[in-house]
């Protein structure tokens, strides 16, 4: 709760900042304060739900989980700040627009990792979802972005048609919008709130952009401005998520109705990891072919939601971190270059080693490398289908797929240290410096040591 009360007058503030402050550089030096002041006030609630969580207007449920996942979010978001919080001015006039419009959506994030009523889950996901149109469109004067978010905004929309269909369908069936009062545990299936559950799966597999539901994402990663497509598909991808492991795990659990949806989510699964890492294989561009690899990310994530265990739990949060703080600082590095091509990193471990170095960690952590936070987020979410007991084929093709994944990632890398060139590099500052070893610190820091972070949950 006071994650979303601070984020939500953060955003009122920043609205203002513009009006009173000259100098754009230092706007992001008042959103920087702002999100810590965010993380502490939610740092704060910590104590007050160790021995168990507690439902405020019977809207609002506050967790171990739901405080934990905003401190990650959080703490992602000062991250994307620190590395990417200077790029927002180079996209139009309006920066500190443009901040508090990130803010809003983290008020919808925060709200997701809390809601214990349907109707709280769609405000979230407008909440998260109405900044992100008007971010992707916000570079006025490119076409590819003007398209990104028509497109973004049509598909959002009918999307969100399905959702409320969804909704309305279980109310019919279960006569409350309280996920705890559903009453889908029992062993018979409502045939309403069956297509209720099928209708929100889908809704909720748009938001996350899991196969075949994913086709917007190429286009809209590839239009909007990268620095905005940074955000989107990793805080934005994990609240969403972290949406869909509340609604399935809280509201659907148990009774017959789990083996129907848990077959629907199967087959999604399978054709997310399968079409994601196959389509990113024949990628030209590095920021189209990490759009492809955050479809292929979302599969694994989906073990989570449908393994109903703390492993995938534990699973999530871990992932949520270890996959944003290397796409944000894979997308850091990558508005420093002019050519977003595999050709315009050639060389460029010659010219800017740490930003190379970087770059490897991040792409090994992704890919699932021991010692990095993104082997053991693909390993807690592996484990957890595996303890579910009738997912091993699941899990055999994610294996695989995250093998095909590295032959992409690890292009990337052959062209920084073993290709010839002179990559367009923008100037590094020390504080982006910083940033970097941060973020490598971090993803270091998880690989080794998990239980730095699942020790709260």
């Amino acid at each position: 709760m006071n994650a979303l009360i601070s984020t939500a007058l953060s955003g009122v503030v920043m609205m203002f900042v513009g009006l009173f402050v000259r100098n754009k550089q230092h706007i992001k030096f008042f959103a920087i304060a702002a999100i810590l002041i965010a993380f502490v006030a939610n740092l704060m609630q910590y104590p007050s739900v160790q021995e168990g969580g507690y439902i405020m207007f019977g809207m609002i449920e506050v967790t171990k989980f739901g405080v934990l996942f905003n401190a990650v979010a959080l703490g992602a978001t000062l991250l994307y700040f620190i590395l990417s919080g200077g790029e927002f001015e180079k996209v139009g006039e309006h920066t500190s627009d443009y901040f508090a419009l990130v803010f809003f959506i983290l008020s919808g994030i925060t709200l997701a990792a809390t809601f214990s009523n349907l109707l709280m889950l769609f405000l979230a996901i407008e909440i998260m979802s109405i900044p992100q149109y008007i971010l992707a469109g916000s570079d006025k004067k490119n076409l590819k972005s003007n398209e990104a978010s028509l497109k973004y905004f049509l598909m959002g929309a009918f999307s969100t048609g399905i959702l409320l269909m969804g909704i309305t369908l279980i109310y019919g069936a279960a006569g409350s919008f309280n996920v705890t009062e559903l009453g889908l545990g029992a062993e018979s299936v409502h045939p309403l709130s069956l297509c209720g559950i099928i209708l929100m799966v889908f809704a909720l597999s748009f938001k996350v952009s899991a196969a075949p539901f994913h086709f917007w994402t190429p286009d809209v990663y590839d239009g909007s401005p990268t620095v905005f497509t940074s955000f989107m598909a990793t805080v934005v991808k994990a609240g969403a998520f972290i949406a869909f492991l509340r609604m399935f795990h809280t509201g659907f659990s148990g009774g017959a109705i789990s083996s129907h949806w848990t077959l629907i989510l199967s087959i999604i699964t399978a054709a997310t990891l399968i079409l994601g890492n196959f389509a990113a294989v024949f990628q030209q561009s590095v920021k189209r072919m990490l759009a492809y690899s955050s479809i292929a990310q979302a599969g694994f994530m989906l073990f989570a939601v449908i393994a109903l265990n703390n492993t995938g739990t534990q699973g999530v949060i871990l992932y949520a971190a270890a996959y944003s703080v290397a796409t944000i600082g894979i997308f850091a590095v990558l508005l420093k270059l002019k050519d977003y091509t595999f050709e315009g990193f050639n060389g460029l471990a010659r010219k800017e080693p740490l930003l190379a170095v970087a770059v490897t960690i991040f792409l090994f952590s992704l890919a699932g490398i021991p010692v990095t936070a993104g082997f053991f987020a693909k390993y807690f979410v592996l484990a957890a289908a595996v303890q579910h007991g009738h997912l091993l084929w699941l899990v055999l093709l994610a294996v695989l797929c995250a093998a095909i994944s590295v032959y992409y990632y690890f292009r990337v890398i052959i062209a920084m240290y073993f290709k010839q060139g002179d990559p367009g590099v923008e100037p590094v500052s020390g504080g982006f410096k910083a940033g970097l070893i941060l973020a490598i610190v971090i993803v270091l820091a998880l690989g080794l040591f998990p239980n730095l972070l699942l020790c709260y949950l």
